[in-house]
């Protein structure tokens, strides 16, 4: 694991897999997560993929610029990420905020990139209003306030009760996200639409839906891969964290859509 050093801040990454001519895959991570919700992609894809995996701003172990952040800095860091690594041409796939993320990138680079999934996200996801709620609840409660209804919007009961171990994991890293960090991607999403522009995307889009997510139901994933020039959906059983509530059917779908 290493940091790439912008002008403001770091960005905290860890590359898996062999240098020997693999195609890359980039992996970007959910509000409130690091890049280690990626850890059982990485170890199932890692043989076939040269796997590219970093940390958002403001969370994980990547530093906070000041906010408010805006979707087009996120997407100018992965674009900075890739400049660095000498990475032309990498397959992406992004979760949540990084599924928008990926969207704003199929927009506006799409000669970076090969083949986009975008799982349990939406072209705009909440309103304003329900950010501003979220921000203020952050600033005068903490991140921990929000452990409860966070826990409930991302894992099913029935998952939360058979796997207790990974849904903790994945609440610690939760719960160290940084506060300005936190906020500053907050501010992000309540200013981004992009059902206007994604349109525009004309590389190969799969959109992964959680069955049963409550934040960005089956219907939103629909109306991305709908919306695109090539675009596809899946949804698998689970609420939002997909990625880890259904990981082998999420990982089989990565690799059939890939090499299809």
């Amino acid at each position: 694991m290493t940091s790439l050093d912008l002008s403001t801040h770091s960005l905290h990454y860890r590359i898996d897999g062999d240098a020997d001519g693999k195609p890359w895959l980039t992996f970007c991570n959910s509000l409130g997560t690091d890049l280690h919700m990626w850890d059982e992609q990485a170890e199932a894809l890692s043989s076939d993929f040269r796997i590219l995996r970093y940390d958002l701003r403001g969370h994980g172990r990547s530093t906070s610029p000041r906010s408010p952040y805006a979707l087009s800095d996120l997407g100018r860091d992965a674009i900075a990420l890739f400049d660095s690594l000498g990475i032309a041409q990498t397959h992406f796939c992004g979760l949540s905020i990084g599924g928008l993320t990926g969207q704003w990138l199929g927009v506006h680079a799409s000669e970076r990139f090969n083949k986009i999934i975008v799982a349990a996200t939406a072209a705009k996801i909440g309103t304003a209003e329900s950010w501003a709620t979220r921000i203020d609840a952050v600033r005068q409660k903490g991140i921990d306030s929000l452990t409860a209804s966070t826990t409930e919007r991302w894992f099913s009961p029935a998952f939360h009760v058979a796997e207790p171990n990974r849904v903790n994991r994945i609440l610690e890293s939760f719960a160290a996200t940084s506060v300005d960090g936190y906020v500053g991607c907050c501010t992000a999403l309540a200013d981004a639409d992009l059902r206007s522009e994604i349109g525009q995307i004309d590389k190969p889009l799969l959109a992964i839906s959680g069955a049963d997510d409550p934040v960005c139901p089956p219907a939103d994933l629909r109306a991305i891969a709908a919306a695109v020039k090539h675009g596809g959906h899946v949804s698998l059983p689970g609420r939002h964290i997909i990625n880890i509530e259904s990981a082998k059917a999420f990982n089989d779908a990565i690799k059939a859509f890939f090499y299809q």
